[in-house]
């Protein structure tokens, strides 16, 4: 006899971040977990470090600070705006606070796989619903909505695949939800999208009252480390989470941090044009070696390899990692025939085409 778990969690496979050692490597690049290539701006450095004036001091329960940062800037209602230890945290306390066991999540086959991890630590139904050529299928999820429905994910643009809804599927898809089945919309790498198209979830957020936007300053604003993301929600989510939500989780470097990173219109716009620019140029370079690589609106890209031997995804995992170079491999999204590539540096982006044209020529 011994405490036992709740149902769910023993059916977990934890969750394991990109790979940052390339043994016998003499200089590694780390292009496995999508960090910002340029990393976070001096304003937020600075602010990080005149924080530690103050380290004896609790933070002030809600994180007004960065709350009042992003509503500014996003021109949002302070009151619904939720901030935690990353969006991660956020994405776990929706299914503590609106699962009970047996209900069901459901998400695309391809999606963000945080999504199951949370379901099952809630003792919820995990329900992947397959794409359509790496895309989220708007009609199969609807399809696959029973009255045990609770929650859809959909991460927009969605990771590995690089694919992202227009504002049109989108709308398309919660019209077609009932009203009691909540609707987040991951909009970690919105930043980066440069489409007309396109929906970040605030809009539908204020219209309707079964929708949450989820965002983290991990991207493009380059602050991975400091585990910071929010939420804009409709003011009874936003009450409940805020019942259950760790009194002070998030640091007061962190929310200074983040404040200032966002204020930083500058650097943000440099941090796009570089990802444009190189997400452009990998493309299209990895595509003339022959290699399939997917159209994406993130700051990563999705390489397809051949299941011919010697010329399999794990060979090619194998073969850059040992010239320094270390990719995703997504096997555990049921992609087991291709690499995620971070865009990076300049120079990490360049070692990464020529280590791939020597690859496909051996």
């Amino acid at each position: 006899m011994r405490p036992q778990p709740k149902p769910g969690v023993l059916a977990i496979e934890p969750y394991v971040g990109g790979r940052a050692q390339a043994p016998g490597a003499d200089k590694v690049f780390k292009l496995s977990s999508n960090e910002s290539a340029l990393g976070p701006s001096k304003a937020a450095i600075a602010a990080y470090e005149s924080a530690a004036r103050d380290l004896a001091l609790y933070p002030e329960g809600s994180a007004r600070i960065l709350r009042e940062a992003i509503a500014d800037v996003h021109g949002l209602d302070v009151e619904r705006i939720v901030c935690g230890n990353g969006s991660d945290e956020l994405l776990s306390m929706l299914t503590e606070c609106y699962l009970e066991p047996g209900d069901e999540v459901l998400f695309s086959a391809h999606g963000f796989i945080v999504y199951r991890i949370a379901t099952l630590a809630s003792s919820g139904v995990p329900v992947s619903v397959p794409e359509r050529n790496l895309h989220t299928d708007i009609d199969g999820i609807l399809k696959a909505v029973t009255p045990k429905t609770r929650i859809v994910f959909i991460a927009n643009p969605n990771n590995p695949t690089g694919t992202y809804l227009s504002s049109e599927e989108l709308r398309r898809l919660h019209a077609g939800l009932p009203k009691n089945v909540l609707l987040v919309i991951d909009a970690a790498y919105a930043e980066y999208v440069r489409r007309n198209d396109y929906e970040d979830g605030i809009a539908l957020v204020n219209e309707y009252e079964n929708v949450v936007m989820t965002r983290t300053f991990s991207k493009v604003y380059g602050l991975a480390a400091l585990r910071v993301g929010w939420a804009y929600c409709p003011p009874h989510i936003t009450d409940v989470l805020n019942r259950v939500r760790g009194p002070f989780n998030v640091s007061v470097p962190a929310q200074m941090a983040a404040a200032a990173a966002m204020r930083d219109h500058s650097h943000v716009s440099e941090a796009i044009g570089f990802n444009e620019k190189w997400r452009g140029w990998l493309t299209h370079a990895i595509r003339e070696l022959g290699l399939r690589v997917d159209d994406s609106v993130g700051n990563f890209i999705l390489i397809h390899f051949p299941q011919a031997p010697g010329k399999t995804a794990k060979d090619a995992d194998a073969f850059l990692i040992r010239r320094g170079l270390i990719l995703r491999a997504v096997g555990n999204y049921d992609l087991p025939d291709c690499l995620r590539l971070t865009v990076g540096t300049e120079e990490a982006n360049e070692r990464v085409v020529e280590a791939l044209r020597d690859f496909m020529k051996a």
